[in-house]
């Protein structure tokens, strides 16, 4: 993990947030990548107030935001893309189909009165001319939230975007009926937090689960003496 030293000393430029960013949309966004571009956005668009929008392929060549929503196994741009759909669909950003010349691109304005004023202003401009445009509603549903959001949150508490991601790689690492009993057992001993949980399915994937053949299982104790045995050295 790369470490921060802090924020220096003196006059620092700041980006402006709205409170509801925080007390509205912030709960609901369960996309570790989605936040980042969200935040991304807000950023770059504060830096530019002379444009109120991001072109697609301005995104996708920004190597600050592709460094940071990069995901293992995933090329950033699929990540990206799927951020925006997400975006989109959210209802955090507008977009606009432009085609001229054989050629399309998206761009992007953030929901906000100043990016719906120049998302209209620039759609009747540009229909005056030879230019083809088109707001890009939302018309697919993301992906179904995983299992594992739920059971977290049924039984540790709120999900937040950071440990979402941790959740999404468990997901895809563990199998789903390994992921509900280590749930389940975390719940029966009290442990209701998720480095716990984790801890039980990292020695599953590490030592094997319910198999009479593991060197740890004696051969003289129960299946469930085996498993308490196993939670207690947990603690």
């Amino acid at each position: 993990m790369k470490t921060f030293d802090g924020f220096p000393d003196g006059n620092l430029r700041f980006t402006p947030l709205p409170d509801l960013f925080f007390s509205e949309l912030l709960p609901h966004i369960d996309d570790l990548a989605e936040l980042k571009l969200t935040l991304h956005c807000f950023w770059r668009l504060y830096r530019q107030p002379k444009r109120a929008y991001l072109r697609e392929p301005e995104l996708q060549a920004d190597g600050v935001l592709l460094q940071s929503i990069k995901r293992p196994g995933q090329p950033p741009e699929e990540t990206l893309a799927e951020a925006l759909e997400r975006a989109v669909y959210r209802g955090t950003l507008l977009a606009l189909r432009v085609e001229h010349k054989g050629q399309s691109e998206t761009w992007y304005f953030l929901n906000t009165a100043r990016g719906r004023q120049a998302r209209a202003a620039i759609e009747a401009r540009l229909r005056q001319t030879n230019v083809l445009v088109q707001p890009v509603e939302p018309t697919t549903v993301p992906d179904e939230r995983p299992l594992i959001f739920k059971l977290y949150e049924d039984n540790i508490g709120l999900l937040q975007p950071v440990i979402a991601e941790e959740l999404r790689e468990a997901a895809a690492t563990y199998p789903e009926t390994w992921i509900q009993e280590a749930f389940r057992l975390a719940a029966e001993r009290n442990k209701r937090n998720w480095r716990y949980i984790r801890a039980i399915l990292e020695r599953w994937a590490r030592e094997g689960k319910d198999d009479e053949r593991h060197p740890r299982h004696s051969g003289t104790e129960s299946f469930d003496e085996t498993r308490r045995r196993f939670l207690d050295e947990l603690e």
